[in-house]
């Protein structure tokens, strides 16, 4: 049996990159996880190498001997010109054959979004690429909005009645490997989502069923979302970005499903309800 491929992991510690590390692993490839910090932990198997997107001194050593990368764009980093562009360069420097960007959908219409730009370096520098193009995270409300659920019962935000696809990202993560593991992926973009689009007041409906006790569909307005965000001293850019997203969502632009991830992984995308079954401890 042949090696797998040296894949470099950026965000391996994130609710994709976690997963995607294990899935990779047990796929037999060779796993480098970036991270900044000496000393970090990672699974049994993988390796960690020092990695820092605003520290271009790291990228080639980091990217020595690796022909695959999974790239994503950290949520605090804006300038994606000054930090990930370099990395993009320095991925075709070093001879990658494969870079996998987590991307987001519905990109290609809003050419003004972080992802955008980053596919459009990933393009111009000619490296061979998958676009992984997800929905809305349903760990968002695991991780995010996880005290609201489970400290006041209920979901707030902006979202009003506007239906979202949303997406586990384990199966993310499962599509991912995939793609870093086979061949045919290249030039290729996945709309990723899961297998039904809910209303907020739907999904708080499940988490009612489930959790057994009353979870509610708040509905602020845009102001109210930003004023209870800015009180837990939030930053203002990541308030905008949430409220832009919940707002993306009230307009009815957020309901898009596709059967990508089902056929990418031969099986049904995990429900909300699972989700919200798998999690449940968070929230009691």
């Amino acid at each position: 049996m042949s090696p797998g491929p040296r894949v470099l992991v950026t965000g391996a510690s994130g609710n994709v990159g976690a997963p995607l590390v294990e899935h990779l692993l047990k796929g037999g490839a060779d796993v480098r996880v970036a991270s900044r910090g000496e000393g970090a932990r990672v699974l049994a198997g993988a390796t960690a190498v020092r990695f820092d997107f605003e520290d271009p001194s790291t990228h080639a050593p980091a990217l020595e001997g690796v022909e695959k990368v999974f790239l994503m764009r950290p949520p605090a980093i804006s300038d994606v010109k000054r930090h990930l562009l370099p990395v993009v360069r320095a991925a075709k420097a070093a001879g990658v054959r494969h870079l996998v960007f987590l991307s987001l959908l519905g990109v290609e219409k809003n050419q003004g979004v972080p992802h955008a730009k980053v596919e459009r370096f990933i393009l111009e520098a000619g490296v061979p690429h998958t676009f992984l193009r997800p929905s809305f995270f349903m760990q968002n409300l695991s991780t995010t909005h996880r005290d609201d659920i489970r400290e006041h019962g209920e979901l707030f935000m902006p979202a009003g009645s506007g239906k979202t696809g949303f997406i586990d990202t384990r199966d993310i993560a499962a599509v991912g490997a995939r793609t870093l593991l086979e061949d045919g992926h290249e030039g290729k973009a996945y709309d990723l989502t899961g297998s039904e689009a809910l209303s907020y007041a739907e999904v708080a409906g499940l988490f009612t069923e489930v959790l057994g006790r009353p979870i509610r569909y708040s509905e602020p307005g845009a102001l109210r979302f930003a004023a209870r965000w800015y009180r837990r001293d939030v930053p203002l850019a990541y308030i905008a970005v949430m409220t832009g997203i919940y707002t993306v969502c009230r307009l009815g632009l957020a309901g898009t499903v596709t059967r990508d991830t089902e056929t990418l992984l031969g099986r049904a995308p995990i429900s909300m309800r699972q989700f919200i079954q798998d999690h449940k401890a968070c929230w009691m």
